[in-house]
């Protein structure tokens, strides 16, 4: 059961790259309302899947699984910095984009 962990932090990763593009896709519109609630729903999304790894991690710890941690801790450690670099740089990018038109 525990390796829905890992699903979950799959899905919520792919989320949180997701929606930063979707809302650098919608800025031609004139609607341009929720464009903050979407990032903060893309910075939560990364946050809570960084959250399941780590409980993944610790249930590797509980049940003494020490050939799955050092199997693993590297790979880990890489995507988790990536997922956490990739998910500001996006959202940065949408801040900077919808700055003028939050400022009219």
């Amino acid at each position: 059961m525990m390796w829905l962990l890992n699903l979950a932090s799959l899905l919520l990763g792919v989320i949180a790259w997701i929606l930063p593009v979707v809302n650098i896709m919608r800025y031609n519109r004139r609607d341009h309302k929720n464009w903050m609630c979407l990032s903060v729903i893309s910075i939560s999304s990364c946050a809570v899947s960084l959250f399941f790894q780590i409980c993944y991690n610790d249930h590797l710890v509980k049940v003494e699984d020490w050939s799955a941690l050092m199997d693993t801790t590297d790979a880990v450690v890489f995507v988790s910095a990536v997922l956490l670099i990739v998910t500001i740089i996006l959202n940065a990018i949408t801040l900077f984009v919808y700055r003028d038109k939050t400022m009219k």
